[in-house]
């Protein structure tokens, strides 16, 4: 690996132990073993490393295609077997996901790395489309990661804030399907 890869690891150690507030530049020069210098060149900021590694993080929880996950695209079925793969990531100790919450509470603290962070929230927003509609990413148009990524995200992000608050009572795949199908029988019934 380059220092620019070495860098982006050292990087998502650093934020998965410390944070992105307690993770300092001599922190990530320490655990990548790369100089404080090759992270102004490769990235411009620590602020803009520490986002691409955010970044990646998230990208290697996503799963890959419907391999594996059960019920036809688009089925509740399929919604459950989703959430759940989520849900069990979000159990797991050290889970990245309370990392989103002190990075979506900052936002506006990060104005240089707030716009990057915006377009990978749509990208996954297009992955969940893909994901739970059983459609390639490239297949998922704009205007759908714009509408039904977004609620997806937004399911996502409320999902994150009650696991990071109280996962005792934050819902499962069972309760958030079974809450999508009410939604469903209103919709049908009003």
């Amino acid at each position: 690996m380059g220092h620019r890869e070495d860098l982006l690891e050292g990087a998502k150690r650093c934020l998965l132990e410390k944070g992105f507030l307690r993770t300092t530049a001599r922190d990530i020069v320490k655990e990548s073993g790369t100089n404080l210098a090759s992270i102004g060149y490769h990235y411009g900021s620590k602020d803009a490393l520490l986002a691409q590694a955010y970044i990646a993080l998230v990208e290697d929880l996503s799963f890959e295609g419907d391999a594996g996950i059960e019920g036809a695209p688009g089925s509740l079925e399929r919604f459950r077997e989703v959430w759940s793969n989520i849900v069990d990531s979000m159990r797991e100790p050290g889970s990245m996901w309370r990392l989103s919450m002190e990075i979506m509470g900052m936002g506006d603290r990060l104005p240089e790395v707030r716009e990057q962070l915006s377009r990978a929230q749509r990208e996954g927003g297009r992955g969940l489309v893909s994901l739970l509609q059983g459609v390639p990413e490239e297949e998922v148009s704009d205007e759908t990661a714009d509408s039904l990524g977004r609620f997806y995200m937004t399911l996502m992000s409320g999902l994150i804030s009650q696991w990071t608050f109280d996962p005792k009572t934050a819902p499962d795949a069972d309760s958030l399907t079974d809450g999508l199908r009410q939604v469903i029988e209103g919709v049908r019934n009003g």
